[in-house]
């Protein structure tokens, strides 16, 4: 009973030594939990990471001119798909979390699978990017640098207009701007 009365007083009042130390823990344990959760969050970025469960849209993107172009920049998956900044990265990968149950459940595993949801898939995106005015496009593509001299005529009017007043956004001209389009009769205004 001694040596509880002992220990609970111990517990009650620590030391100076014992105060620093729960700190000094505390500090180390934060900076490593840290760092882990930034590894983490940068290796799924990577287009290793992404190839795994959209395998068939990586080799599609090799055709395209953000996968190879004259200026030797190149965009992987990551730059359009999930926002640069900080808290909308952790919301953007949280409802990503949802593709990795569905891959792992089987519902998008194979080609075959993913070819059958392509079109369900893309209208979610587009929905996404819709809603936040093309954030992912805008990371790269600035209006207010856009060389119209070097735009065909419809472009110039789309981009001085339509995307200047607000009215529309990135996405709703350039769906499948890196991927192949799934069935397109559904999608408004699509020819």
């Amino acid at each position: 009973m001694n040596i509880m009365k002992r220990f609970w007083c111990r517990l009650k009042s620590p030391s100076k030594a014992a105060a620093g130390l729960v700190l000094f823990l505390g500090f180390m344990g934060g900076l490593l939990f840290w760092g882990a959760f930034n590894t983490g969050m940068e290796a799924t970025n990577t287009e290793a990471f992404c190839s795994g469960c959209h395998a068939p849209i990586v080799k599609e993107i090799r055709s395209t001119i953000h996968y190879s172009n004259r200026s030797g920049v190149r965009a992987i998956c990551s730059d359009c798909h999930v926002p640069h900044e900080w808290t909308d990265k952790i919301v953007r990968k949280v409802q990503a979390s949802k593709e990795l149950f569905a891959f792992a459940m089987g519902t998008i595993n194979t080609e075959e699978k993913f070819q059958e949801r392509r079109g369900h898939l893309a209208h979610r995106e587009w929905s996404r990017m819709k809603k936040n005015d093309s954030k992912e496009c805008r990371n790269c593509h600035e209006f207010d640098f856009m060389d119209y001299s070097e735009q065909g005529e419809r472009a110039v009017k789309q981009h001085s207009q339509a995307l200047a007043t607000g009215d529309k956004t990135c996405v709703d001209c350039h769906k499948g701007i890196a991927h192949r389009l799934p069935d397109m009769k559904d999608v408004e205004g699509w020819q």
